[in-house]
């Protein structure tokens, strides 16, 4: 009986064009971050294979695109709008807690969730006190387990990632007899969808660094930090490495592409400061090591890409690195760069397989340094490496990383512990708790003042609450 139910349930829809809403928490314009990009990029490719797609941002909208619609919602009734417009609905981050018909919607429901973002906080809020730490982690906590517990289908950005995912969902109960004979791989409830890169290669279309950038010129030998700095990441190390690698080659450079997130609501983390305090204790800054002080624009970030030598990303050994999805690293694969990284993500795992640059241990000024010599410097490897890279790249185009996500669009199921069916035989999703909703509300909003507002206005509203 069972059987004969989820297979009605995934025979219930027929292949063809749907109207796909895609909702990210980021501001959608010029300069970009991961989640704003992935949202796009999503909406790219189904708009390619024939869906009518809209992108909808929580914050702001500054640009369009003729493929799919773009806006921004601010209120409930303009999300229920867009809720009533949808078939299918691909969400990430807070919105399931901000938006009550979301979590409560009959439409399919994609869940994206390639940023375990509870392990983000493990690092990002330590420094808060034990009390606000814990109050941080327990709010992403709050809002990945309700998303667990109702999306119909669920994007990881790794097998890596669907493994560690599979646990939290198995806690849930949401690996069960229902999902499991739906499909006893479980991959039409969780699958891969990593972050991807542009199809084509890119060209350079005006100098954005050499002769350009005061102290960068033709002679220079440039190591890139594409995106942002993070407290989970271990730019001091790098600068500390450089700084031994000019003594015997003055030329080397460094260049951090951005400081300033384009989220309204993401503060300068402290990590940034030290690190501009570190570079100029040893001298460096404006000579060897150089900040762009803004975000450089999405559409701009090739031509930085293009006038390097190689990519680098280094970051600390710890959990939220082992289940991370370094997101611009496939801007180095993108532009054919040679990639410098730190082990235990799945990132080094590929470099080491694939010869595509150097994976060193954290924390090590010395193995970090000969691998910024050897990359940079050693010309007849440093050629073997961008070969290898065009190689492996193709892997990583958006249209190979969405094939999931739009093998659902083109025939949508609902998990089938997530379904009811009515006296007359139909289908629909069950309603989520409303008391379990409200709870998890509190918590996010409690996250939510922490990142956009900082600790101390948390620490307030914790206060004003228990009163």
């Amino acid at each position: 009986m069972v059987q004969a139910h989820i297979q009605k349930t995934r025979l219930a829809t027929e292949p063809g064009p749907r109207r796909v809403l895609i909702i990210t928490g980021d501001p959608i314009g010029k300069k970009l971050a991961g989640p704003a990009i992935r949202a796009l990029s999503f909406a790219a490719e189904l708009a390619e294979d024939g869906h009518s797609v809209r992108v909808v941002s929580l914050q702001h909208v500054e640009i369009s695109d003729a493929r799919y619609e773009l806006l921004a919602v601010s209120t409930q009734q303009q999300m229920i709008r867009q809720e009533d417009w949808a078939e299918i609905i691909v969400v990430q981050g807070n919105a399931l807690v901000l938006y009550p018909v979301l979590a409560n919607t009959k439409k399919y429901l994609v869940v994206d969730i390639y940023d375990p973002m509870h392990l983000e906080q493990l690092e990002q809020s330590k420094g808060l006190g034990p009390k606000d730490w814990n109050q941080a982690v327990s709010g992403a906590n709050g809002i990945l387990n309700h998303q667990l517990r109702i999306g119909d289908f669920f994007l990881a950005a790794s097998d890596r990632q669907v493994q560690f995912w599979l646990g939290a969902l198995a806690t849930l109960g949401r690996v069960n007899p229902l999902t499991y004979g739906q499909d006893d791989s479980l991959r039409s409830l969780i699958d891969i969808a990593s972050f991807g890169l542009d199809g084509s290669l890119p060209e350079v279309r005006r100098p954005a660094l050499r002769n350009v950038v005061p102290g960068i010129d033709d002679s220079s030998k440039i190591l890139i930090w594409a995106g942002g700095i993070y407290d989970w990441f271990d730019p001091i190390t790098l600068v500390y490495a450089v700084n031994e690698v000019r003594k015997s080659r003055p030329e080397v450079c460094l260049y951090f592409m951005g400081t300033r997130h384009p989220h309204p609501g993401v503060p300068e983390m402290d990590i940034i400061a030290e690190t501009r305090q570190v570079s100029k204790s040893l001298g460096l800054t404006g000579k060897n090591v150089f900040f762009n002080d803004s975000w450089v624009d999405y559409k701009d970030r090739h031509n930085f890409l293009l006038e390097s030598d190689a990519g680098v990303s280094t970051h600390f050994e710890h959990v939220e690195t082992q289940f991370s999805f370094r997101t611009r690293i496939l801007d180095y694969l993108w532009a054919g760069l040679p990639i410098i990284t730190t082990n235990g993500d799945v990132f080094a795992e590929l470099v080491t397989q694939h010869k595509l640059g150097a994976s060193v241990p954290d924390r090590n000024v010395d193995s970090l340094a000969k691998a910024i010599d050897h990359v940079l410097f050693d010309g007849a490897e440093h050629i073997k490496m961008r070969a290898n890279v065009l190689k492996v790249r193709e892997q990583f185009t958006w249209r190979n990383t969405t094939a999931a996500l739009r093998k659902f669009c083109e025939s949508p199921w609902y998990a089938a512990d997530r379904i009811m069916v009515d006296r007359h035989g139909e289908i629909h999703r069950a309603p989520t708790s409303q008391s379990r909703f409200v709870l998890i509300r509190r918590i996010r909003r409690a996250f939510d003042i922490l990142v956009s507002q900082g600790p101390v206005a948390l620490i307030r509203a914790v206060r004003r609450s228990s009163r």
